[in-house]
């Protein structure tokens, strides 16, 4: 019998001040059984960094054909792309191909051997960004993890701060290639 996903769900209030969006959101994200508790928060941060009303979780982890969270148009073009850790270069030129922006969350330790090995291959693609999240940051984001979460999300000048319950974070994303093509 295979063991299903946990489900969580989050109250997440963004208050973006550097794009400009203010909004409350109740999510319900469905935690794979192989998935970490850090992971799932780094998709739960990489939706606060993009929020919007049409940004969605998808099946992740468990699907090849689908990011961890994506946001599509009104005709159903893939407008973002989010894709977590170090996916191969050919999911890359994939995702790079059916969708106006790609973003990559690198948080893992191994990450600096990854994005050697990658760099030269991913330079080409305009419309991706990759962007490195601090180690020690995502453990502590581990930490906040609960199955009920009530999460304050304030961005500004390129910093996040995450505060639930009596716990506060603050990440600083070290962006490593940046969407040369458009501006989110």
């Amino acid at each position: 019998m295979a063991i299903s996903s946990t489900i969580y769900k989050a109250e997440l209030q963004i208050t973006d001040m550097d794009r400009n969006y203010y909004s409350d959101h109740h999510l319900v994200i469905a935690r794979h059984p192989s998935e970490s508790d850090e992971r799932m928060m780094v998709r739960l941060l990489a939706f606060a960094l993009h929020g919007s009303e049409s940004l969605q979780f998808c099946k992740g982890i468990s699907t090849d054909d689908e990011p961890d969270i994506w946001q599509k148009s009104l005709s159903n073009e893939i407008e973002i792309w989010i894709d977590l850790g170090q996916p191969d270069a050919k999911r890359i030129r994939k995702a790079c191909g059916r969708s106006r922006q790609v973003i990559i969350y690198t948080y893992l330790r191994s990450h600096r051997v990854w994005w050697e090995q990658a760099q030269n291959k991913l330079t080409r693609f305009g419309n991706l960004s990759v962007i490195h999240l601090d180690s020690d940051a995502v453990a502590g984001l581990g930490v906040m993890a609960a199955r009920a979460m009530r999460l304050q999300c304030t961005i500004q000048d390129g910093s996040l701060w995450l505060t639930g319950g009596d716990q506060a974070l603050e990440i600083t994303p070290d962006i490593w290639k940046e969407n040369s093509e458009s501006r989110q």
